[in-house]
Formats: C-alpha cells, sequence, structure tokens
C-alpha cells in the first residue's frame, strides 16, 4: 500500500549518512584571506560611494556639505572611541586590501603558485597589513 511505502522510505531516510559539509574541513588561511579581501573590497567601495553620492547630492542641491562643516560636525558630534574605531577600522581594511591586491597581481604575473609560496604570500599580507595599518591608524 502506498502508505507502507511512505513508511518504510522514511525509515530509510532517517538512518542514510548525511552529505559532508564545510564543518569536516580544517579551515586554512586562505579560506580567511579570500573572504576578508572580498569584505574588505565591499566595506571600502561602500564608503567611497556614499562619500562620492554625498558630494554629488550637494552639488545639485547645496545642502552646505564641504569639508570644513564635516570637519566641524565630526569634532563636536562623534565620541572618541567611536573616531578611533572608524579610523582603525578604515586604515587596516585598506592597508589589507592594498597588500593582498599585491598579492593577486602576483599571481596575474604567474608568480608563487606554489603551496608553499601561496602560505608565505599569506603570511606576508597579514605581516604588511598590521605594520601598514598601524602606521596608517598613527
Amino acid at each position: 500500500s502506498p502508505a507502507k511505502g511512505q513508511e518504510i522510505l522514511v525509515k530509510q531516510r532517517s538512518v542514510r549518512p548525511i552529505s559532508p559539509h564545510l564543518t569536516i574541513y580544517q579551515p586554512q588561511i586562505t579560506w580567511y584571506l579570500s573572504s576578508v579581501h572580498r569584505v574588505s573590497g565591499v566595506m571600502l567601495g561602500g564608503i567611497f560611494f556614499a562619500v562620492t553620492i554625498a558630494y554629488g547630492i550637494n552639488k545639485l542641491y547645496n545642502f552646505g556639505l564641504n569639508d570644513d562643516s564635516l570637519v566641524e560636525y565630526y569634532q563636536k558630534n562623534v565620541p572618541a572611541w567611536m573616531d578611533y574605531t572608524a579610523k582603525g577600522s578604515v586604515a587596516y581594511l585598506f592597508a589589507f586590501h592594498f597588500s593582498n591586491g599585491l598579492r593577486h597581481l602576483t599571481w596575474d604575473i604567474g608568480k608563487g603558485f606554489t603551496i608553499k609560496g601561496i602560505y608565505v604570500g599569506g603570511y606576508s599580507v597579514l605581516g604588511v597589513c598590521a605594520i601598514a595599518g598601524t602606521y596608517l591608524f598613527s
């Protein structure tokens, strides 16, 4: 009968092994660098376009948005912790995205495609990011 067949099918499915998922793999630096590179590009691009669009709209409608008014507003209304957080985030995101971009350009010319080269390049990106991000933040 159809009901009995359905019951057998449900029972078989309950003991069926589950397909492998990402949790069975050991995370690697290449995964993280790739993900952070994409996210940093989207975030930096979003900031760039938001500022550009704001200045463009100001040009059309003259809202009084200029560098002096922005600096004055920022100094009066943005707390120090938020200032440091914003500047640090942008500094480290830019340093990472720039240095990882150079790594990708190195790959474009055909260098560093060995396993060792990929890992050396990845850790080099992290080192350069730490140094350049700290310099930009200071």
